[in-house]
């Protein structure tokens, strides 16, 4: 059921901005919600210095529509990096679109894929429609998924597939990465950015199928409606194309209905990175073994039945999300209770990709599926209340939820 009803695709690449809500990137003040150096604002634009290099979002993103307006001095060179990790060269690690006045005559001898629009050393584009040297450009990058696409000026001028470029490029790095971050790759040139914008677009699942095996949906995707908040929680917890976007500064969310047994199936995803921190290898009995990795601590989960014991833990530890903490760490409980509740596999997507996750309670005993992949089969958690609410938990870690199902029974 998880596999055929709630598969993980993607919306469709074309969307028309018009269905879906677009999100301001830049404020055109200050560089709030960006981090690097180099850059200065000057009326209302982001603009690079002669110190310009890498200027990146604090958050990251999965599949989004990327808008904005660009200025190029004669011969200006930047670059737009997309599911860049945060380091290295975001032409490598990420992937970089081409932001280049290659009319210069310095660039007469440029590459296929180093003209303005093209992914660097992976994909050419077209000639774009640029205007004249000093005036403002409109530019929109779509990365969906598997798809990427490139408009200049209304014009669509790069499209292809990664998997197709990861084939041909196997040693390239970042056309293999599906999240990351937005980042302005400076050359010290004048380059000027302004009115920056996203559309996130959420994966989408057989709504249909799901509704015919029973299923409803309990985040309708454009409210909190079913959910216990208050006016102050939504500027924390904020519905947005389908998403639910948690900063990590409010409250944990309750259902206001309680539930008993269930299938619950929902998408989840890391919205921004976490400290460094070493945390406990965890063996199939459930104890630490004393070895420890150093991870970003993200920290989220799922209470069911009403109670923080029973938490499904969705988090970047070493042995994988799905974990009942609680439960794992009461040395009251039998061997195979402890053992019962921690994961049996890592099967979270890298950090910064959604996943999608199924939990499912019969009496005591509980299932978790990550990505297709059952990590807690038939586990009892002695104890747990046979009705209660399901909450959404943080640790202060920013999340993103959509496709929140569950099917009563």
């Amino acid at each position: 059921m998880m596999k055929s009803i709630f598969a993980l695709a993607l919306l469709l690449p074309l969307v028309s901005p018009a269905e879906l809500k677009s999100v301001p990137l830049f404020n055109g003040k200050d560089l709030s919600g960006w981090k690097g150096e180099g850059y200065v604002i000057e009326d209302g634009a982001i603009v690079c210095t002669p110190q310009g290099r890498n200027l990146m979002t604090e958050q990251t993103y999965a599949n989004y529509a990327f808008d904005f307006e660009f200025k190029l001095p004669a011969a200006g060179n930047n670059g737009i990096g997309i599911h860049y990790p945060g380091e290295g060269d975001a032409a490598y690690t990420g992937m970089e679109v081409q932001v280049l006045d290659d009319t210069a005559e310095k660039y007469k001898d440029l590459k296929p894929y180093q003209f303005h629009g093209s992914l660097y050393t992976l994909l050419a584009a077209k000639k774009a429609p640029l205007k004249p040297v000093g005036e403002w450009n409109q530019e929109r990058i779509v990365v969906n998924g598997d798809f990427v696409q490139v408009s200049v000026n209304g014009e669509i001028i790069t499209e292809g597939k990664l998997s197709d470029l990861s084939k041909e490029f196997p040693k390239h790095e970042g056309v293999k990465r599906r999240s990351g971050h937005i980042a302005f790759c400076g050359h010290g040139d004048q380059v000027a950015f302004r009115k920056m914008s996203i559309i996130e677009f959420p994966p989408t699942a057989n709504e249909e199928g799901a509704t015919k095996a029973g299923f409803t949906k309990i985040f309708d995707g454009a409210s909190l409606k079913g959910w216990a908040h208050t006016e102050a929680d939504l500027a924390h917890w904020k519905p947005v194309n389908g998403i639910l976007k948690y900063d990590g500064k409010a409250n944990d969310l309750w259902s206001e209905k309680e539930y008993g047994d269930f299938d619950l199936a929902f998408d989840w995803r890391w919205a921004a990175p976490g400290p460094l921190m070493k945390r406990p290898v965890i063996g199939p009995d459930g104890k630490e073994t004393g070895e420890q990795v150093e991870v970003q601590e993200l920290d989220s989960g799922v209470y069911v039945r009403g109670n923080s014991k029973s938490q499904v833990n969705l988090w970047n530890w070493p042995c994988g999300s799905g974990e009942v903490y609680g439960y794992r760490t009461d040395k009251t409980q039998p061997a195979e209770v402890i053992a019962g509740v921690t994961p049996k596999a890592k099967a979270d997507n890298p950090v910064g990709e959604w996943n999608r996750t199924m939990i499912s309670m019969r009496g005591d005993k509980l299932t978790v599926s990550i990505n297709g992949q059952t990590v807690i089969e038939d586990a009892q958690l002695p104890g747990v209340a046979a009705k209660g609410k399901i909450a959404l938990q943080h640790h202060g870690s920013q999340i993103d939820f959509a496709n929140i199902w569950i099917k009563e029974l």
